[in-house]
């Protein structure tokens, strides 16, 4: 929170967040993407790095997913959480 806060004070039209959940308890989770949420509907856009797919895909518009360092699928958050593909990897489905 206190980096994102700091990138935040020059008014960035970017933002680049790299695992904001990492090691938080799900209610500071829950709070770190609220506020990012914030700052999207603000007008600042963000490019997010993410391991929790479920958060990543409510805050996305267009999200990538990577296996091996390569882009394996590419889409809307909607086509992506829809994909067999991703629940495939993500679910064991």
């Amino acid at each position: 929170m206190l980096a994102i806060s700091r990138a935040m004070m020059s008014g960035p039209r970017l933002l680049l967040v790299d695992e904001p959940s990492l090691g938080l308890s799900p209610l500071l989770v829950e709070t770190v993407f609220d506020n990012l949420a914030s700052l999207n509907q603000s007008g600042t856009s963000i490019l997010l790095v993410e391991q929790n797919m479920a958060e990543a895909l409510e805050l996305a518009g267009q999200a990538y997913v990577m296996q091996s360092g390569k882009i394996a699928l590419q889409g809307t958050a909607q086509e992506i959480s829809a994909s067999d593909q991703v629940r495939k990897a993500y679910l064991g489905l």
